[in-house]
């Protein structure tokens, strides 16, 4: 008799050794009770896949064939065997094949290969079972060329899809490139014969991987490998890691790892199976790239005179010679630099600090290369401070990479900035640095400055350099914040960014290739078009006050008027109300001209939401009793609407007719916007950074919506403020707005008014605040 069947729930809570045993006594129970003890020859139940592999996911499928010789009646056992693996509720993967039949399979669906090579015995004829895996195998050899280039592009269209591993907040454990597929597929090449078996250290990845994966489908009870944000503290915590960052960062160790791993040994399939003419086989040449490395064929090689022990600075000329003629270091070279190499001298050789340089300089090409170095360990060598932020995670949904490969991918893109600066051996450097004090306590530019004071006196830099770096690093955030939170026109924001930078035209000019760069390697949203036109606005303002450049025009000119709607009924004198539009960088500029009321501001951002705009910044200027507010907007989903709605919409909305509260607040719940999800609203008043008619200036954060901006400046309105200015930035699912107020009375807004005012933009950003009356 059959042992009684395991529950799926039964079988998660077990470790999976126990696991395997329960289920492999369960099936072969199966088996034997279907087919007598005298008649079992020619049969088998075999395991393929995951449970071939010993390795069952908890809640996950079973991969079974039956195997048999060709005999009558294997349906009959079949449905004996199955129908009671599906009434005890397990999904099942399953088919009846004879050995010539699955071994055919396996030469011509590189799936269902690739899951044989794990076959395993459960119960049954072990002969059978034996015969097919010898089959399986020669298949798998004599049809490699075939088969393995389909495999290859299978894992190309998953990374595409799923992105690396080893960068992913929420990263698939099982199909994410670097994932345990690739585990699979590195023992599968291995099979093969066409490359060695994996290293211990991409096993002990691997398995790593299976632990997460197997506690994570525990957790969540269900067939699922993203390790999602909400789980990924409890994971952390039965596998008995500190928390949760821990454990992402183990999981991007181990997925850069195998990734770095079935890279190489992909390349070792390509060469191998590419035909080369007979006379290449007969000499490779050897190429000279520097002192001690040659290229030879695709790959480069130590010369045969290289003597890695007694040269400390090769490594990092190999390295460059590499990235600067696009290939990579071979295997066997990183080997013998990692063994051999000796510790650089401190502070650096002239020679291996160009050696460095060159590399940063290379771009693109020195991104995989500098990960190898990573790899094998010779960048941590180099640069010990470098260990701190490996694979260190960057929750931010902005950041597409860990704070490593920032850097690294920062560097590459200030590769392509450097004849925009006098000093480009900083700007790489910098960008390189810039991060170096994120994972630490403290403000990570600050922390940075410190670090890099160490690292960069080490390198070699001249003291005046050093000062450079240390400054660029505890800077290089200014442009970026200033541009997008400030009024670029305040001469009090000038000031600002000419006190911190001391007055220094390189440094400004280093800051704002570094913001260049910075952005580019953080993501396509980090650095937008609009974003980018912020910073060189702000820059050539800097560079004006500094004499070293013209007095750049406003950022937001009021655009000339192409529509008009009637003068709205309201008491009091009145004008119509006119809407002028243009295009400008990464979106669109909005000019409306209105009578002064108080809360028009609120009513104009109201209608502009209304319009799926979002906005960005806005100036506002009264004259006469008539106000130019002009709003920087991008259309959420299409184009921009016709002016004449837009005009129709605040000559409605100053009247009365247009209830913009209740629609905004319709809108925020077709689109399920809660004001209650993520980290509590906070405001902060910036009394220095406001001059001219703005008497002080107001930031707030909030959960982003469709009328966050109404809300906030309707509340301000109902506290006797007019804003003259705001700038808008959105930050994945926050909002940062600042305002620049001043009381109509021109008083400055004093302690108990600031209280009064905090709290009602609080409330507005938790999801109330009065609409602004028509007046």
């Amino acid at each position: 008799m059959a042992p009684a069947a395991p529950t799926p729930a039964e079988l998660a809570a077990l470790p999976r050794a126990a696991r395997v045993a329960a289920l492999d006594g369960w099936l072969g129970g199966l088996l034997e009770a279907a087919v007598p003890a005298g008649a079992r020859t020619g049969v088998a139940l075999a395991a393929v896949g995951s449970l071939g592999r010993r390795e069952p996911a908890p809640h996950g499928d079973l991969d079974l064939v039956l195997v048999h010789d060709g005999r009558r009646g294997i349906g009959q056992v079949a449905d004996a065997v199955w129908y009671p693996v599906w009434d005890a509720g397990h999904k099942l993967d399953h088919s009846v094949r004879t050995v010539a039949e699955a071994a055919a399979v396996a030469g011509d669906d590189v799936k269902a290969g690739l899951g044989l090579l794990d076959v395993r015995l459960v119960a049954g004829d072990e002969e059978v079972v034996g015969a097919l895996r010898s089959a399986t195998l020669t298949t798998w050899r004599q049809r490699a060329s075939r088969l393995l280039p389909d495999l290859r592009e299978i894992r190309r269209a998953r990374a595409r899809t799923l992105g690396e591993l080893g960068f992913l907040l929420e990263p698939d454990l099982k199909e994410a490139y670097g994932g345990l597929r690739d585990g699979q597929v590195l023992r599968a090449l291995a099979l093969a014969q066409l490359v060695d078996e994996p290293p211990a250290d991409a096993a002990d990845a691997y398995a790593f991987l299976v632990d997460v994966r197997d506690e994570l489908r525990r957790r969540t009870r269900r067939a699922g490998d993203v390790l999602v944000r909400q789980e990924q503290a409890g994971v952390a915590e039965a596998l008995g890691l500190a928390d949760d960052d821990v454990l992402l960062r183990r999981v991007s160790l181990a997925g850069r790892r195998l990734a770095f791993v079935v890279d190489e040994a992909w390349r070792r399939v390509d060469a191998a199976l590419v035909r080369r003419p007979r006379a290449r086989y007969r000499r490779i040449r050897r190429e000279p790239l520097a002192e001690g490395v040659v290229r030879q064929g695709d790959e480069v090689v130590l010369a045969r005179d290289a003597k890695p022990a007694a040269d400390p600075g090769l490594v990092l000329r190999g390295a460059a010679a590499a990235a600067h003629a696009d290939l990579l270091l071979s295997p066997y070279t990183l080997k013998v630099l990692g063994a051999h190499s000796p510790p650089l001298p401190e502070p650096w050789p002239a020679e291996v600090r160009w050696s460095f340089l060159r590399l940063l300089a290379s771009g693109r090409s020195a991104v995989p290369v500098v990960e190898q170095l990573d790899q094998e360990g010779l960048l941590v060598r180099m640069l010990p401070e470098w260990d701190h932020v490996r694979s260190l995670p960057q929750r931010h949904p902005w950041h597409r990479f860990t704070v490593d490969r920032h850097l690294v991918e920062a560097a590459s893109a200030a590769a392509e900035l450097t004849r925009d600066v006098d000093r480009p051996d900083l700007l790489l450097v910098g960008a390189l640095l810039h991060d170096i004090g994120k994972g630490h306590p403290g403000d990570h530019s600050e922390v940075g400055a410190v670090v890099v004071q160490e690292m960069a006196t080490r390198m070699g830099f001249a003291p005046a350099d050093v000062a450079m770096l240390v400054a660029m690093v505890r800077w290089h955030l200014l442009l970026p914040d200033v541009a997008t939170h400030r009024d670029l026109d305040d001469p009090a924001t000038i000031d600002r960014v000419v006190e911190a930078i001391g007055a220094d035209p390189a440094l400004l000019q280093l800051l704002h290739a570094l913001a260049q760069a910075d952005g580019a390697a953080t993501s396509a949203s980090a650095w937008s078009p609009w974003k980018a036109h912020l910073v060189a606005a702000l820059v050539g303002r800097v560079a004006a006050r500094l004499g070293s450049a013209a007095v750049p025009e406003p950022v937001l000119a009021p655009s000339d008027p192409q529509v008009t709607a009637p003068a709205p009924e309201i008491p009091g004198p009145t004008r119509p109300v006119t809407v002028g539009v243009e295009d400008v960088a990464d979106g669109q500029q909005v000019t409306i001209g209105a009578p002064d009321r108080p809360g028009l501001f609120a009513l104009c951002a109201g209608v502009l939401a209304l319009n799926q705009l979002d906005v960005r910044a806005a100036r506002v200027t009264v004259e006469a009793g008539h106000a130019t507010s002009v709003f920087a907007v991008r259309p959420r989903f299409g184009r921009l609407p016709d002016p004449t709605i837009l005009a129709d919409g605040v000559r409605a909305a100053m009247e009365g007719t247009l209830p913009l509260g209740e629609r905004l607040a319709q809108r925020e719940r077709d689109y399920s916007q809660d004001a209650t999800r993520g980290a509590p609203p906070r405001v902060a008043w910036f009394d220095a950074e406001a001059t001219g008619a703005a008497n002080t200036l107001v930031e707030v954060r909030a959960t982003d919506r469709a009328g966050l901006l109404h809300r906030l400046t309707a509340a301000l309105a109902a506290e006797g403020l007019d804003v003259r200015g705001a700038t808008v930035e959105t930050l994945g699912a926050d909002a940062v707005d600042a305002f620049y107020l001043a009381d109509p009375s021109g008083t400055p807004v004093d302690e108990g008014q600031r209280e009064r005012v905090a709290r009602a933009l609080l409330d507005a950003a938790a999801g109330s605040a009065p609409d602004p009356a028509p007046r």
